[in-house]
């Protein structure tokens, strides 16, 4: 098995404020500081990286099905211990599909498969994380609930 190695550099830029900078060039400030709340903190970030990870998989898998997706979300809740270390235990990843006619398979089959063959965050995460997935679909022209 071959390894693919990657940088990413973080620099303190302020009382609790770091700035991140990826691996392809691209900053990202982050807060630790929960009374200012000016940026996203480390581990809001690996909510976001879960739901973004899966997210480009699903459409790019449905897009290639050819399903007709008008609108799509990702939305990731976690559970964390109360004791430090604060390690996540649980993270839900709910897909919400609008769509015309879109098949529950295609969407079934796209999430599977994000999960357990392309999703490389999901992948690093899941030794230690339970990921539950679930999904809905709204057809389109039926207002949200």
């Amino acid at each position: 098995m071959s390894s693919e190695e990657t940088k990413a550099t973080i620099y303190l830029a302020g009382e609790d404020l770091f700035v991140g900078v990826s691996p392809s060039g691209h900053a990202q400030v982050l807060d630790t500081n929960h009374e200012r709340s000016s940026a996203a903190t480390p581990v809001e970030l690996l909510l976001i990286a879960l739901g973004s990870c899966t997210a480009v998989d699903v459409i790019s898998i449905l897009r290639k099905k050819r399903e007709q997706v008008t609108d799509y979300r990702v939305e990731v809740r976690g559970e964390r211990r109360t004791e430090h270390p604060r390690a996540f235990t649980r993270m839900e990843v709910r897909h919400i599909v609008r769509g015309r006619k879109v098949s529950e398979k295609s969407l079934a089959q796209a999430i599977e498969l994000s999960e357990t063959k392309y999703c490389s965050v999901a992948a690093t995460l899941r030794p230690t994380v339970e990921i539950v997935s679930s999904y809905e679909i709204v057809e389109e022209g039926e207002s949200d609930s």
